[in-house]
C-alpha cells in the first residue's frame, strides 16, 4: 500500500488528486470541532460520559463530532441511510428497479432522489436530535436558536454530502467512505492516549497492551484476506457470428466476494441491540433499565452472553439478507444467457441460478461467521479486559474496506496511465 501511495505521488496528477482529498478531510475535521451556538459544554459532557447504547454508534461515524454537537454533528448519516432506502427500493418498487437497469442516466436519477432524500432525513434528525436529546445542552430555548440549530445541523450534512461527491470528481477514493474513514481515524490518537495514561497509573501492564497490540495486528491480517476474498465462477462465453464479425468465445470469470454484504450486517445488527440500551438512557432508575442492563447489555451478567449470542444471529441474518438484495442469481443468469454465457457444465436457466444461488448461500454462512467474530471479539475483550474498544469491530472493517478501496482506485489509475501511450 506504501509503495502504491509513493509511486502515485511522483504522478503530477495523481499527486494533485491526493493533495484535494487531505485538504478536503482537513476541512471535514476542522468543521467536527465548531460547535453548534448556544451549546453547554460541560452538560454535553456529563450527557456522554456512560454508556449512551445507540448514541455511540453515531459518535463513532461522525468522529467525535456526535458528541460534542458540533456543526457536522450528524456526520454522513443521512445520506448513508438515504443510499441503502434507495437500495433496498430497487427491489420492492418496479421504477427503481427500471432506473437501477437504466445505465447511467437511471444512476444520475437515482443518486438526485438521494440527495434529496438526505436533505429531508437530515432536516428531521436535526430537529429531533435539537428538541429532544440536546434540548437541555441548549443555553437559549427560544424558537429562533432552535430553528438556527436545525438549520446549521441540516446545512453542515449537506456541505458533507458535497464534499464528497467533490472527492469523487477531484479526488482519490470515495468520498463519502473517506469522511466516515477520517472520522474513525481521528479518534485513534486518544485512544492510544487512554491506553497509555493507563498503563502509567499501573491499572493496565505493559505485557496486556503487547499481547492487545498482537491480537490486533492478526485480527487485520485476517480482515484484509477475507475482505479480499473472491469465488471466481468461470463463465465461457459461445461463438456468434454478426454480419461479417464473430464475436463470443472468450473465457472469463463472475467474482463472488466471500463478505459480499461489507460492513452492513454489523451495523444493522447493532442498531438493534443497542436500540433498548438507547431507551434507558431517558429513562433511568426504572424497572425496565434494570432488566435491559442485566439481562440485554454487554456489560450485565448473563446479559453478556445474551448480547453475543443475539449479535452472531442477526449479523450472520443480516449477511443472507443484504447479500440477497446486492445480488440476484436470477439477473445474472439471465444476462448470461442473453449474451449467450453458461457456467462450464451448468445448463443455462434455472440450473445456472441454482448453482449461483448454491455458491452464494456458501459465501454468505463463511462471511457471516466471520463478520460475527469481527462483531463479537471486541465486545468480549471490553468486558473481560480493562481496555475500552467499543465498536471496535465497526471501525476495523470500515478503515480497512476504505483503504484497500482507495489503493485499488491508485492502482487502477497508475495503470490506464501507462497504457495510454499505447492506446494512442
Amino acid at each position: 500500500m506504501l509503495k502504491t501511495f509513493s509511486k502515485a505521488w511522483h504522478i503530477d496528477e495523481l499527486r494533485k488528486k491526493m493533495i484535494f482529498t487531505l485538504l478536503m478531510l482537513v476541512v471535514y475535521r476542522i468543521g467536527s470541532n465548531i460547535p453548534v451556538p448556544s451549546i453547554n459544554r460541560e452538560y454535553l459532557a456529563q450527557m456522554f460520559s456512560g454508556d449512551t447504547g445507540l448514541l455511540d454508534l453515531f459518535d463513532l461515524f461522525s468522529g467525535g463530532a456526535f458528541s460534542n454537537f458540533t456543526i457536522f454533528a450528524l456526520s454522513i448519516t443521512p445520506y448513508v441511510t438515504a443510499s441503502i432506502i434507495v437500495q433496498l427500493l430497487t427491489v420492492a418498487f418496479p421504477y427503481f428497479e427500471r432506473l437501477a437497469k437504466e445505465g447511467n442516466e437511471g444512476r444520475k436519477k437515482m443518486a438526485l432522489i438521494t440527495r434529496y432524500m438526505t436533505v429531508v432525513l437530515g432536516l428531521i434528525q436535526a430537529t429531533g436530535l435539537t428538541i429532544g436529546l440536546f434540548r437541555r445542552a441548549i443555553v437559549d430555548q427560544s424558537p429562533f436558536t432552535m430553528i438556527v440549530i436545525i438549520a446549521v445541523l441540516t446545512a453542515g450534512t449537506t456541505f458533507l454530502m458535497w464534499l464528497g461527491e467533490k472527492i469523487n470528481e477531484f479526488g482519490v477514493g470515495n468520498g463519502i467512505s473517506l469522511i466516515i474513514f477520517a472520522g474513525i481515524v481521528a479518534r485513534i490518537p486518544s485512544t492510544v492516549r487512554g491506553i497509555a495514561t493507563q498503563v502509567s497509573e499501573g491499572a493496565v501492564s505493559a505485557v496486556a497492551v503487547v499481547v492487545l497490540i498482537i491480537v490486533a495486528v492478526l485480527v487485520t491480517m485476517v480482515v484484509i484476506e477475507m475482505q479480499q476474498g473472491v469465488r471466481k465462477i468461470p463463465v465461457q462465453y459461445a461463438k456468434r457470428v454478426v454480419g461479417r464479425k464473430m464475436y463470443g468465445g472468450q473465457s472469463t470469470h463472475i467474482p463472488m466476494k466471500v463478505n459480499q454484504a461489507g460492513v452492513i450486517p454489523i451495523i444493522f445488527s447493532l442498531s438493534l441491540l443497542q436500540f433498548p440500551l438507547t431507551i434507558t438512557y431517558f429513562f433511568p432508575n426504572t424497572g425496565f433499565t434494570d432488566f435491559v442492563t442485566k439481562y440485554l447489555s454487554p456489560s450485565g451478567n448473563p446479559g453478556v452472553w445474551v448480547y453475543a449470542i443475539l449479535n452472531i444471529v442477526l449479523t450472520i441474518f443480516f449477511t443472507y439478507f443484504y447479500t440477497a438484495v446486492t445480488f440476484n442469481p436470477v439477473e445474472v443468469a439471465n444476462q448470461m444467457k442473453q449474451n449467450g454465457g453458461f457456467v462450464p457444465g451448468i445448463r443455462p436457466g434455472q440450473a445456472t441460478v441454482d448453482y449461483l444461488s448454491r455458491i452464494m448461500s456458501r459465501l454468505c454462512f463463511a462471511g457471516g461467521l466471520f463478520l460475527a467474530a469481527v462483531a463479537t471479539i471486541p465486545t468480549i475483550i471490553s468486558v473481560f479486559t480493562p481496555f475500552n474498544i467499543a465498536f471496535g469491530g465497526t471501525s476495523l472493517l470500515i478503515v480497512i474496506g476504505v483503504a484497500l478501496d482507495t489503493v485499488q482506485q491508485l492502482e487502477n489509475q497508475m495503470l490506464m496511465r501507462n497504457y495510454q501511450g499505447f492506446l494512442k
